[in-house]
């Protein structure tokens, strides 16, 4: 005999405690499309993340916050020197007063000067005069007005607040230190709206984005539900890959920007005959499975397998469509009622 043909047949003998002899359920060979995936490691980023930058000069007065710390949208995060803004305001405010009066007064002579005009006792240069000064009291009115609103905007900016809820994430400055218009403040991100990017390798680049399929998954199994898609329309010229990005639909308060996530991304489909896992025997070396024959007797078959998915197991070689195969197979090993072996590509030599 053929040493392989020996080593199946002492598997075989080793399969067979005389002990089971319940009646086997079975499942028929099926042949179902098969999706090809890859799996590939995503990292989790945040949607908006941000950095802070000043908009007025001044001194740092106080930061309420550190880094790590949670803000609410609206909450003061700096506060600047604002007493050179507030004197800018004060001025303002006076230059308006004072053009406000001086438009009255140039209101009230054009008044009188319209009054006396109708009647024929100015002259018409006089008039004109007068209705040009009030014209250009209205101006100066409203030139400081645009100063005050200009200083109150201003004296706003020596108060930052949070763009949005979120996390601090990294500070610039310190208490005490001058700062410019532009000088970067804080930086922080928002945990409220999350993202998975992943890099995909160029040759499945366009199966993906044609598609449009992908699943992600965590340490423990979970899987997160996704939202819209997005391809990168150019390729890391490094790495030669496509970024592709998904918007998570459900953070939860357990995901975190820098997390490790994986992506599974379908790349291509073919034909598989598929028989349920637990129809599988594995004894070291050996893999094979109970096929039930015409009289519903079991033989067992060695087979060669592929990949596992939801509960199920591919058979690449052994197993033919249509063949039934027995899904709790432990309820027969042992039993007197097995057939011969069959064997798939193995025959006995003298």
């Amino acid at each position: 005999m053929h040493p392989a043909g020996r080593f199946f047949n002492v598997i075989v003998l080793a399969l067979m405690p005389a002990w089971a002899t319940a009646q086997p359920d079975y499942e028929v060979v099926e042949r179902v499309t098969l999706r090809e995936t890859i799996h590939l490691d995503g990292v989790i980023e945040a949607v908006q993340q941000s950095t802070v930058s000043a908009q007025t000069s001044g001194t740092v007065q106080s930061l309420p916050f550190d880094v790590d710390d949670s803000v609410t949208a609206g909450e003061l995060i700096v506060q600047l020197e604002d007493s050179e803004q507030r004197s800018r305001l004060r001025q303002a405010q006076a230059g308006l007063e004072e053009a406000e009066a001086a438009l009255v007064d140039a209101r009230q002579r054009f008044n009188r000067i319209e009054a006396v005009h109708e009647r024929g006792l100015v002259s018409r240069q006089e008039f004109d005069q007068a209705r040009n000064n009030l014209a250009a009291a209205r101006a100066r009115v409203e030139r400081a007005s645009a100063a005050v609103s200009e200083a109150q905007e201003q004296l706003s900016y020596t108060r930052v607040v949070a763009p949005y809820g979120g996390i601090l994430t990294e500070r610039h400055v310190e208490v005490g230190e001058a700062v410019n218009p532009g000088q970067p403040l804080l930086s922080g991100l928002s945990l409220e709206q999350l993202r998975v990017v992943v890099d995909l390798p160029q040759k499945y680049a366009e199966l993906a984005r044609t598609e449009r399929q992908a699943q992600v998954t965590l340490a423990d199994g979970r899987v997160l539900e996704t939202g819209e898609m997005t391809f990168y329309p150019y390729a890391n010229p490094q790495t030669h890959t496509f970024r592709l990005r998904m918007r998570l639909s459900e953070p939860n308060g357990s995901l975190f920007p820098g997390m490790l996530v994986k992506v599974s991304v379908p790349v291509a489909t073919r034909e598989a005959l598929w028989v349920p896992a637990s129809s599988l025997i594995q004894r070291s070396e050996l893999r094979a499975v109970f096929v039930l024959d015409d009289q519903d007797q079991p033989g067992l078959r060695q087979v060669r397998t592929g990949v596992r998915d939801n509960g199920r197991l591919e058979i690449l070689a052994g197993l033919s469509e249509g063949e039934r195969v027995v899904t709790n197979p432990s309820v027969l090993v042992g039993s007197e009622r097995l057939n011969p072996l069959e064997r798939t590509g193995e025959e006995s030599n003298p």
